[in-house]
C-alpha cells in the first residue's frame, strides 16, 4: 500500500487513547499477578442495571418488532418524534427552556457526536479546549489537522487551552487568542466541577460578540445537586445563537452498553443545523426503535423516579470517596455535582507514576490526570460508578497501604 494516501495527522496523536493505555497496564499487571484482586475506579462505566421502566419498555418494543403491523425498519435519522418530544418535556421544559423537538438529534452516543461535529468546520478553524478535559475533543481535532504539533510541554501549538484548575476555582478565563470553536464541559470530566452562570454568560457573550461557536458537553447534567447551578447552556441568555449542546443517556440511565444520546442544534444556528442534519442523513441510519422506546421510558413518572434513585446511589458513593480521602488528609475536588473525584496527589507525584504505585500497592485502578491535559498532571481521577461495597474496600486499602 502507498502510505502517502494515509491521513498524516494521526501520527500527531500522543500515543494510544488514554483508556486503552490503562487497559494495557492492567493486563500487564495481571500477567505477572495471577491472583490479583483489582478494583476498578478508573473508566467511567456504570455498574447498576437498567431500571425496571426501561426494561419493560424494551420488552414491549421487542414484541412490537415481532409483529408485522408494528414492525419498524429504518427510522428517521434525527430520531423518532416520541423521544424528541419526551426529551424536551423531561429535560428542558422543567428548566424553563423552550425548545423545538426538531432541534433534537438522537444518536448512538455523545462521544460520537462530540467527535463528529468537527467535520462541519473549516480545517483552519481555531479551537479552544478546557484543560483538563475529556480527551476526545482534542484527539478528534488532531485527526482533522486542526491542532498543529505537540510541544514539549504537552500542549499543541495551534490550540488555545482554557486552564480549569483549583487556582481559578475551576472557572476558566476567556480565550487569550482569537478562536472560532470553544469546547466547554459542565459538569467537567475529569474534575467533577460545574461552571456557574457568571462564567457561562461570559463565554456566551464572547461567542456572540466574536462570532465563535460553543460546543457544550452536558453529559453529566443530571448529577448536579444544586438547582441554582445551570444544567444547560440554553439557560443562559443569548446561547441559542452561539451554542450546540451534547447530552447522553449513558451515565444518566446506565445506557453505556445500550447506546443512546442526543445533540441540540437550535434553529437559530441556521446553516449549521442544516449541515448537521445532512451529515446525519448521509452517515447515520438512526438509533434503533427498541433503544429509543427505552430512552423514552426514562421520562415517565416511574422511570424518572427510578433514574433519580440510581443517580443518588452513585452520588452517595462519590460522597464516601470524598469523605474517606479527605479524612486521610488528601485534597479532593468534585464528587458533589458529578460522579468523579479529582484527587490532588501529594508532593507533585506524576500521575502515571501514581497509577503504577496505586495498582501495585492497593490493586486499585484510577485514571492519571495528565491523560486529560497538561493541567491534569499531579491529579488523579476516581469514578463513583463502581460497586459501592467494592469502592469501600478500595478506600480501606488506600488508607492502610498508601
Amino acid at each position: 500500500m502507498n502510505e502517502s494516501i494515509i491521513n498524516p495527522y494521526y501520527d500527531r496523536l500522543p500515543g494510544s487513547y488514554l483508556f486503552s493505555t490503562i487497559a494495557k497496564k492492567i493486563k500487564e499487571y495481571q500477567g505477572t499477578h495471577e491472583n490479583a484482586d483489582i478494583i476498578r475506579l478508573g473508566i467511567g462505566d456504570v455498574t447498576s442495571p437498567l431500571i425496571p421502566a426501561v426494561i419493560e419498555a424494551m420488552h414491549k418494543a421487542v414484541n412490537e418488532m415481532g409483529v408485522k403491523w408494528t414492525f419498524r425498519g429504518y427510522g428517521p435519522e434525527q430520531g423518532y418524534d416520541f423521544l424528541r418530544e419526551a426529551i424536551i418535556r423531561g429535560e428542558y421544559t422543567p428548566r424553563g427552556v423552550e425548545m423545538d423537538p426538531d432541534d433534537v438529534f438522537v444518536s448512538d452516543g455523545s462521544k460520537c457526536d462530540v467527535a463528529n461535529i468537527q467535520e462541519l468546520f473549516a480545517a483552519d478553524a481555531k479551537i479552544a479546549i478546557p484543560d483538563p478535559v475529556y480527551p476526545v475533543y482534542l484527539d478528534s481535532n488532531v485527526m482533522a489537522g486542526r491542532t498543529g504539533t505537540l510541544q514539549a510541554d504537552g500542549h499543541f501549538s495551534e490550540v488555545t487551552y482554557l486552564a480549569s484548575t483549583a487556582e481559578n476555582n475551576f472557572q476558566p478565563d476567556l480565550p487569550k487568542n482569537p478562536v472560532q470553536l470553544i469546547y466547554l464541559c459542565s459538569p467537567n470530566n475529569p474534575t467533577g466541577t460545574v461552571l456557574n452562570r457568571e462564567t457561562l454568560q461570559k463565554f456566551v457573550d464572547y461567542a456572540n460578540e466574536t462570532g465563535a461557536l460553543i460546543l457544550f458537553d452536558g453529559a453529566y447534567n443530571c448529577y448536579i445537586r444544586d438547582e441554582n447551578l445551570p444544567h444547560s447552556i440554553y439557560e443562559i441568555p443569548g446561547a441559542r445563537t452561539c451554542a450546540i449542546e451534547f447530552r447522553s443517556f449513558s451515565k444518566t440511565a446506565g445506557f453505556t452498553g445500550v447506546r443512546c444520546a442526543y445533540t441540540i442544534v437550535p434553529h437559530e444556528l441556521g446553516k449549521l443545523r442544516s449541515m448537521w442534519n445532512r451529515r446525519q442523513c448521509t452517515k447515520f441510519n438512526g438509533v434503533n426503535y427498541v433503544t429509543q422506546r427505552a430512552a423514552e421510558a426514562i421520562y415517565t413518572p416511574e422511570g424518572w423516579e427510578q433514574t433519580k434513585a440510581v443517580i443518588k446511589d452513585y452520588m452517595d458513593t462519590a460522597a464516601i470517596i470524598r469523605k474517606e480521602l479527605t479524612s486521610c488528609g488528601y485534597t479532593v475536588f468534585g464528587g458533589e455535582h458529578a460522579p468523579y473525584i479529582w484527587w490532588k496527589l501529594p508532593e507533585n507525584e506524576k500521575s502515571f507514576d501514581f497509577f503504577d504505585r496505586l495498582l501495585a500497592t492497593c490493586e486499585v485502578v484510577g485514571t492519571p490526570g495528565s491523560g486529560f491535559g497538561p493541567c491534569g498532571e499531579g491529579y488523579f481521577r476516581l469514578t463513583a460508578f463502581g460497586d459501592q461495597e467494592q469502592t469501600k474496600v478500595a478506600l480501606q486499602r488506600i488508607k492502610e497501604r498508601l
